[in-house]
């Protein structure tokens, strides 16, 4: 009886003891699965930190967004180029006689606004010598052409520094393109400012003058110019962060034909520069045949100013004369760019953009011999200022398909 209980006992303590032994060995796998979340936990977030880096960290992507929001404002540029024109040739410049930031943006509501409106036009020399019988209407519509001017230049400045800061934030920018959109935006500002300056001009009483009144040619030009830079270089960043460069076997003609290129654009960008003095002194409408001037190939008055100097800048036969001479050396450059490229194997890209660039030179010219011949109707040469923009996209598009591959 002892015996038996005595097996009994040792038994159960056995069975309790292989348990112990194994719950004890089960034990570390609660653990184990813990340091297993751990480590997976650490790599996933280590992966979202990462993955929030890569997407603050310039890419192809964002390099595309860019590019296409700087095309995008250069277009919104060109149209402020083009409205800019329209304004100049329906006279409209000069019916906004001040210049708020805010305040203007709201147009005169009721009659009295109106008439308050006109009778400050009427206090400045456009209307006492030029638009003295001027009726309210038709004032109505030389302020919402220049209203129209001013308010396209607020949506091309929110249109630069909104995006600016939004893509500045998300870390879009290289430190290289931050500069670039820093000045871009600087430069729409001086752009406004630079607009009121040239009216000024035309605002000023000048008595010991008998011209019509106009606003200065020279801060014309540079309004012109100012925006002709803006846009080309917008237009050239975009292109360069959008278009792949190609792989071309770095040659000597390669060399030259880059460099042709180059000299072509800034001859372009001059001759587009240039209509800005014959917009100014109305210098189209002084010899109104081609392709002499009057019974002559030079003027007999080319030279009438003295000093010789000032004959470029103020005498309106030698600026159409130069605006002539310029054209027709734009288009023998874009002519020599097309022939000697076609000697070379180029990508197709780089072939379009030099075939559309010389189709659109002679298209230009014939625009501009038909404004001339017709005494420069207000469509046709809005039509012709609009063309030097797109000869002068064209060239840059040309340079942007050329460009080296970066060491």
């Amino acid at each position: 009886m002892l015996l038996s209980s005595l097996r009994t006992t040792l038994f159960y303590g056995c069975r309790n003891v292989t348990k112990g032994c194994q719950h004890s060995t089960r034990s570390p796998q609660p653990r184990q699965w813990l340091v297993k979340r751990g480590q997976s936990t650490i790599t996933v977030e280590a992966g979202a930190s990462s993955a929030r880096v890569a997407a603050t960290v310039p890419s192809l992507a964002t390099n595309r967004t860019v590019g296409r929001w700087l095309i995008g404002c250069s277009g919104l540029v060109v149209g402020a180029i083009v409205l800019g024109g329209v304004t100049r040739l329906t006279e409209s410049g000069l019916s906004m006689v001040d210049w708020h930031l805010v305040r203007e943006m709201k147009p005169p509501q009721g009659q009295l606004e109106w008439e308050a409106e006109f009778s400050k036009y009427q206090q400045f020399p456009e209307f006492k010598i030029m638009n003295h019988d001027m009726t309210l209407p038709e004032f109505k519509f030389i302020f919402y052409m220049e209203w129209g001017h001013r308010m396209w230049g607020r949506l091309v400045g929110l249109a630069y520094i909104l995006p600016t800061v939004y893509f500045w934030k998300k870390g879009y920018f290289t430190r290289s393109m931050k500069g670039r959109v820093l000045g871009l935006c600087g430069f729409v500002f001086f752009q406004g400012l630079l607009g009121w300056y040239m009216v000024k001009s035309g605002l000023e009483e000048k008595p010991e003058s008998h011209d019509i009144p106009r606003v200065s040619q020279y801060r014309l030009s540079a309004h012109l110019g100012s925006a002709l830079l803006l846009y080309s270089a917008s237009f050239w960043t975009g292109l360069t962060l959008l278009l792949p460069i190609h792989k071309m076997a770095e040659t000597k003609n390669l060399t030259r034909l880059r460099r042709f290129a180059k000299g072509t654009g800034g001859i372009v960008f001059l001759t587009a520069l240039s209509g800005a003095f014959v917009a100014g002194l109305d210098a189209g409408l002084v010899y109104n045949s081609f392709p002499k001037m009057g019974e002559r190939w030079i003027p007999d008055d080319v030279l009438a100013f003295s000093p010789t100097l000032k004959n470029f800048f103020e005498n309106p036969t030698t600026v159409q004369f130069d605006h002539r001479i310029l054209a027709i050396s734009s288009l023998t450059a874009i002519t020599g760019l097309f022939l000697f490229s076609r000697k070379m194997l180029l990508p197709r890209r780089a072939k379009i953009a030099i075939n559309l660039l010389t189709a659109m030179a002679y298209g230009q010219v014939a625009l501009g011999i038909s404004t001339l011949l017709l005494y420069v109707p207000t469509p046709l040469a809005a039509i012709h200022q609009s063309g030097s923009v797109a000869l002068l996209s064209l060239a840059i598009w040309v340079l942007a398909e050329l460009r080296k591959m970066p060491k």
